[in-house]
């Protein structure tokens, strides 16, 4: 038998769903309406298979990488779902722009705004509000979902709050309120450091301190990469007194000393080993290092010499430092504004709320390695042993100096 010749490149391109919660929510509906009763969860069951493999629908990831990345869930299109939050007090000084749609949607509103250049996109039924992230409404207070349970006219699946409760996404326009930097307008000669061990997330706390603060900050080094990435300051001589502060790994005692006051940041060594492995055997500052570096005779001797080096890191920062501010990465990532707000104040400067506000909408950069590559545990039961006194040895020496510990996470279990 012959087969007819197919012209793949004439095909039409299988279509996509344009919102990824609808998707979800659309397979969920359809298991109910079809399930009913006590069928219900054994069709679910099938229906969640076939959303599993027929994933592809809307993202070309994986169907194991699309749902074990909340992003696939919660980003919606070109809008970033933030919650459900309270009605501000004055709502025309916190959301300025505003208009009642008909049928409304999100798209719909998350379009108005984005046409209109606000970065949240708040909708309270049949009212759209836009504006930017202020001290009038922050979003640190988000509200159980149910609050904001009416649906909007224009989609069932959507909620579209209510005159009381707001549901707010913010949208892909720019907050340029925290883009603008500098050099210091005059030369400090009070030299300020920004120590961590590697792969602790200095650049990315650098990233936030220059947003957060206007100012570019400088390097112990030369990082071509960061300065083509923006960090302007990463050129200038460490003690040109032009940059807010200075990056720096080392734990010299005399270089310790060199600075008037410094900020300390630590991270969990479990995380921070395995980040410093991959920009080392990666290719920089987002790459990943192969399975074979992993797996071969560089990760366990990268562990037995760096490990060590993560607690001398921090005891001599703490034991010859002037002045230290000690900030734990885990909790710089959990609540970046409280966090950098004390990073500011340590810093001399006036802070400014709204600033901050725009900050935790910019707040990942260019140097956040992607969540979707996963790895087998690469820690022996005696690399453990060994790091799990090491962090009780930090523990201690944090304590000593009247300061809290480590955070739970890092505790052996």
């Amino acid at each position: 038998m012959k087969l007819a010749n197919v012209d793949h490149q004439s095909e039409k391109p299988r279509g996509t769903w344009s919102r990824r919660l609808k998707f979800v929510l659309a397979t969920v509906w359809r298991c109910y309406r079809r399930g009913g009763g006590g069928a219900f969860f054994i069709t679910l069951f099938l229906c969640g298979i076939a959303m599993f493999l027929t994933v592809g629908q809307y993202t070309p990831l994986e169907p194991v990488h699309a749902l074990a990345n909340k992003d696939f869930l919660f980003k919606e299109g070109r809008a970033i779902f933030k919650g459900c939050f309270k009605r501000p007090d004055n709502v025309t000084l916190a959301l300025p722009a505003d208009a009642i749609i008909k049928n409304m949607s999100v798209d719909k509103c998350v379009d108005m705004c984005t046409e209109k250049e606000f970065t949240l996109a708040a909708l309270t039924w049949e009212k759209c509000h836009c504006g930017f992230p202020t001290s009038l409404f922050t979003l640190h207070e988000r509200e159980d979902e149910e609050r904001c349970w009416l649906r909007c006219a224009g989609e069932d699946f959507e909620s579209c709050g209510d005159n009381d409760y707001f549901i707010v996404y913010q949208t892909q326009v720019r907050d340029n309120r925290c883009m603008d930097r500098r050099f210091l307008p005059t030369h400090s000669k009070h030299q300020i450091a920004l120590a961590s061990f590697p792969g602790s997330g200095n650049t990315w706390t650098r990233h936030l301190i220059e947003l957060g603060t206007g100012f570019y900050t400088g390097s112990y080094y030369f990082d071509k990469s960061l300065y083509i990435k923006g960090f302007i300051g990463e050129k200038d001589h460490w003690r040109s007194g032009r940059t807010i502060c200075i990056k720096t790994h080392q734990n010299n005692k005399k270089i310790i000393k060199a600075f008037d006051s410094s900020i300390l940041l630590i991270r969990n060594p479990y995380k921070a080993l395995m980040a410093e492995f991959n920009r080392k055997y990666g290719g920089g500052h987002i790459g990943f290092a192969a399975q074979a570096r992993w797996r071969g005779k560089e990760w366990p001797k990268f562990v037995n010499k760096n490990a060590k080096w993560w607690v001398s890191h921090t005891q001599n920062w703490l034991k010859y430092g002037k002045n230290v501010h000690v900030v734990h990465f885990e909790d710089l990532k959990r609540d970046v504004f409280s966090h950098l707000k004390k990073m500011v104040v340590f810093l001399g400067l006036e802070v400014s709320e709204d600033r901050l506000l725009c900050v935790e909408g910019q707040k990942d950069g260019n140097f956040k390695r992607s969540g979707l590559r996963k790895l087998y545990d690469p820690y022996t039961a005696e690399m453990r042993a060994n790091i799990d006194e090491l962090i009780k040895t930090v523990d201690i020496e944090l304590k000593n100096r009247n300061l809290p510990g480590v955070p739970e996470e890092y505790r052996p279990r």
